[in-house]
């Protein structure tokens, strides 16, 4: 849908063909008529030919020299330097930045006043062009230089700094091995126009979204270009084309980046129009008739904004698209709209959590893993658009979006995530790239680079693997990844991404629940790690468990300092289990009066149950009970009357019992 205009299409038409016999001596007034006419491509060409006529050639002249009668030698130059930064702009607009970089690279030589954006565009172009690390650090060190000269609080400005945290980004990214494998799909499919937005239909087929030429509009005053959605069938990441999909298309009107429902019989479709050098587009709606489809309908009340890019969920309950209808918060945003029985409801704003202050676009939604894929400019990525995702659904909150990272992101345009099946929608599947083209988009199949990591449960006391016991992975943001349980061996294992931070919760009923944390930092160089096993403990309602060495102060319910180490565990075992709530009590020898033993013994409990409130425990959580000398676990006394010092050692202690899970 973007950038159709090809170069072979001005080769191809005669628009302006009485304007080159008419100025074909005049180079420069030629190419400035067609800058004028935005055909940027004959402009180049035509500005091209305006540099060989000048005597001054590159690199032959030093900037603001002043000749023996103290004129500014510059003046001469002004004719040649308009030529040059005009060719640099044509290269940019037809996407060549390799070539509008080498002119705006001289051009950052002329007057800054004349030309204030020179800089600005060199660095984007050669960011744009950035293959590797060394390009974005040169394109960095470029922005910079423009951000410290240039003092206008502008676009230019704003977007600079953008492109500052882009080209930042990157490097760092780059570091890091990649997470996907990209690569161009071969046969014809991608041959002639721009070739996009691929819409899986079955294993081999797809439906895709082409501009290639009518022949009936050659050396007519338009473009000959027309987009619409082609089939194309094959297998692996070998597609070809040559038939269109049998839905009517007038005359004047383009249309592709289409969406099928489930059941494959409804297809959702965008067409457009372009006049006067504005494109206006809506959604439209079809239902299958044979082997095409019927006349598509309107699917929302026609506007003066624009509605594109429709995408129904797997589970057929949802339509997202991008508008930049009223409400807003960006140029183009996410939209959703609920399907009721084949109707729509009236769609909402997806928020600003995930619409940028740029432009949105080409939103794809796996329900199973609840992922959602889009496309954007207006986030720190590697430069133009970019694919983002994040979690949740559509009745909480989406987290906050993160770049899928290089290579399915590149310096250039990246958009139209499609996942080859529901099932492997995140593994799988097809983008669309101009990573490889100087003026279109064309289609890449991607997969991911599966990276595993796991461990095992253990019975604590049988140390025996424990199989069944739910074990939940959960990202930096703390939402939850994927949930599994333990096999027969007590194993796990997950997908994971590398270079991320994740925590692992371990639950099985009437045990003790424990968590872990973990970075996959090391996954960049093995496919696979293992965690350390961790044993679960089991418990029972009611029943008391002994805290070892909790030791207080003689006569008194004053903590020492050690028995703060063991309540620490205690602590710890309770954040694990945050639904869980304790009685802790206290217990006494023989010694001494009931009454006393009584008092001391609720002092002590008190004490405990007070050091975990001050850490942050709630205290609808934690209770204390004293029970004296009432219920001893030893004699006191051997079977002679003597004392017995063990036993009584074992009835001061302090237990700890669940009261609830």
């Amino acid at each position: 849908m973007k950038r159709i205009t090809l170069i072979c299409i001005l080769a191809l038409t005669g628009i302006f063909g009485s304007l080159k016999a008419q100025y074909v001596q005049d180079y420069k007034r030629t190419a400035d008529l067609y800058f004028e006419q935005k055909d940027f491509y004959s402009a180049a060409q035509y500005y091209s030919k305006a540099l060989g006529t000048f005597a001054v050639k590159p690199g032959e002249y030093r900037p603001y020299q002043l000749d023996k009668d103290g004129k500014n030698k510059q003046k001469k130059l002004k004719d040649y330097e308009q030529v040059v930064y005009r060719l640099a702009e044509s290269y940019r607009m037809y996407r060549d930045f390799g070539n509008a970089a080498k002119y705006y690279e001289e051009a950052t030589n002329f007057d800054p006043i004349q030309f204030p954006l020179a800089r600005y565009w060199f660095a984007v172009c050669v960011r744009a062009n950035a293959k590797t690390a060394a390009d974005y650090e040169k394109a960095l060190a470029q922005f910079k230089q423009f951000k410290s000269g240039y003092k206008a609080f502008d676009e230019p400005s704003k977007t600079a700094d953008l492109e500052i945290k882009n080209c930042e980004f990157a490097i760092e990214e780059m570091k890091y091995p990649p997470r996907f494998e990209v690569e161009k799909v071969t046969g014809n499919i991608n041959q002639g126009g721009a070739n996009y937005a691929p819409v899986p239909v079955n294993e081999g087929t797809f439906y895709f979204t082409s501009s290639r030429l009518d022949s009936t509009l050659i050396n007519k005053k338009t473009n000959p270009f027309v987009n619409t959605l082609y089939v194309a069938t094959g297998d692996d990441n070998n597609f070809n084309s040559r038939e269109k999909v049998s839905i009517p298309m007038e005359k004047g009107v383009e249309q592709g980046v289409a969406s099928l429902t489930p059941d494959g019989n409804t297809l959702y479709v965008t067409r457009w129009t372009v006049k006067d050098g504005n494109k206006k587009s809506a959604i439209y709606r079809s239902t299958r008739s044979g082997n095409g489809w019927t006349e598509p309908q309107l699917i929302f009340k026609e506007a003066d904004y624009s509605d594109k890019e429709p995408f129904v969920t797997a589970d057929g309950k949802y339509l997202l698209f991008v508008s930049d209808r009223p409400g807003s918060a960006g140029k183009f945003d996410l939209w959703v709209s609920a399907i009721t029985g084949g109707s729509l409801s009236e769609p909402s704003n997806m928020g600003k959590t995930l619409n940028s202050p740029g432009d949105e676009s080409a939103p794809f939604y796996d329900p199973a893993k609840q992922v959602l894929v889009f496309s954007s400019n207006g986030r720190v990525g590697f430069g133009g658009m970019d694919f983002f995702t994040s979690k949740g659904d559509f009745s909480s909150a989406w987290s906050a979006p993160e770049n899928l990272g290089y290579p399915i992101n590149s310096a250039k345009d990246d958009q139209y995530y499609a996942g080859l099946t529901p099932a492997s929608a995140t593994q799988k599947g097809f983008i669309s790239s101009d990573r490889e083209s100087i003026c279109c988009l064309e289609i890449f199949a991607f997969k991911r680079r599966v990276k595993m990591a796991g461990g095992m449960v253990l019975d604590c006391e049988t140390n025996k693997p424990l199989q069944g016991a739910k074990i939940t992975l959960l990202d930096s943001a703390q939402k939850a990844v994927e949930v599994q349980q333990s096999g027969i061996a007590g194993n796990y294992m997950f997908e994971v991404e590398m270079n991320k931070k994740y925590r692992v919760v371990i639950e099985k009923d009437n045990y003790f629940s424990k968590n872990y944390t973990f970075n996959t930092e090391q996954l960049s160089m093995v496919d696979s790690m293992m965690n350390p096993t961790v044993c679960l403990k089991r418990f029972e309602i009611d029943k008391p468990i002994v805290i070892n060495d909790i030791f207080y102060d003689y006569n008194k319910a004053t903590l020492r300092p050690e028995s703060k180490v063991i309540l620490d565990t205690l602590y710890y075992l309770l954040l694990d289990n945050p639904k869980m709530e304790i009685e802790l009590g206290a217990h006494t020898d023989s010694k001494g009066t009931d009454a006393y033993n009584l008092k001391l013994s609720n002092a002590r409990a008190k004490s405990c149950v007070d050091y975990l409130i001050g850490k942050g425990i709630p205290a609808s959580r934690v209770i204390s009970k004293g029970y004296g000398e009432s219920r001893p676990v030893a004699p006191n006394t051997l079977p002679n009357g003597k004392d017995n010092p063990e036993g009584r050692q074992l009835n001061r202690r302090t237990e700890f019992k669940v009261l609830k899970n």
